[in-house]
């Protein structure tokens, strides 16, 4: 299939744009499109485009994503992939790039060439100032209705994570932390103490010690 390369909206503003106004896209054809400097959606047949992170979102992604893909790969639990890589939430009409998803073993089967065909076990978003209402509502949403088991959101603005798991009838409920730290369900001995997302750099080698991955 043809790759299509477009380039950003001339009148583009910070935040968010729809690309191809008018014209209903596929979701195989939406995974076909790039857009050099932006992370594209699937929205019911719509592509949204969103603008390149900043760099504290950058540092505290690369932290997560190295702490928990050792975390993951030492006990064989699955697999961890960041933002790039599109889940297609079929009953919905949605193609969603959470900042970072984890598919445990038991689901490996729903991990294509291309794209995540169904809900991650984990899904976390960093919270931008354009993206509020889309993480906090929207997302919110959309990723408890897949049943998606843990939805992780940061804020490093507000300096300020939540953290979701659903209950036994099937909606999100806020997890508390204890010390500072949060204890993951899906991820057997995880934890994540929510300061070191706060460091100008993330500790990471602190932290895989005392994960005792290192």
């Amino acid at each position: 299939m043809e790759t299509f390369v477009l380039d950003l909206p001339k009148n583009y503003e910070v935040g968010s744009f729809e690309l191809m106004n008018g014209h209903y896209i596929t979701f195989e054809e939406y995974l076909e499109i790039n857009v050099e400097g932006a992370s594209l959606e699937w929205i019911d047949g719509k592509v949204i485009g969103f603008m390149p992170n900043n760099l504290q979102h950058q540092l505290i992604i690369g932290f997560l994503m190295t702490v928990m893909k050792l975390f993951v790969e030492i006990h064989n639990l699955g697999e961890v992939v960041q933002a790039g890589y599109a889940m297609k939430l079929e009953p919905q009409r949605r193609g969603r790039e959470p900042d970072l998803v984890f598919v445990s073993k038991e689901n490996a089967r729903i991990l294509t060439h291309k794209y995540l065909d169904g809900a991650a076990d984990i899904a976390v978003e960093i919270v931008s100032p354009e993206s509020v209402e889309r993480d906090r509502k929207t997302k919110f949403g959309e990723y408890e209705k897949a049943k998606i088991k843990e939805y992780w959101l940061i804020d490093p603005q507000e300096r300020r994570a939540e953290f979701y798991r659903l209950n036994a009838e099937g909606f999100y409920q806020s997890v508390e932390t204890t010390g500072d730290i949060f204890q993951s369900e899906v991820l057997p001995g995880f934890f994540l103490r929510v300061e070191w997302l706060w460091h100008e750099q993330p500790p990471t080698l602190a932290a895989l010690k005392e994960l005792n991955l290192i």
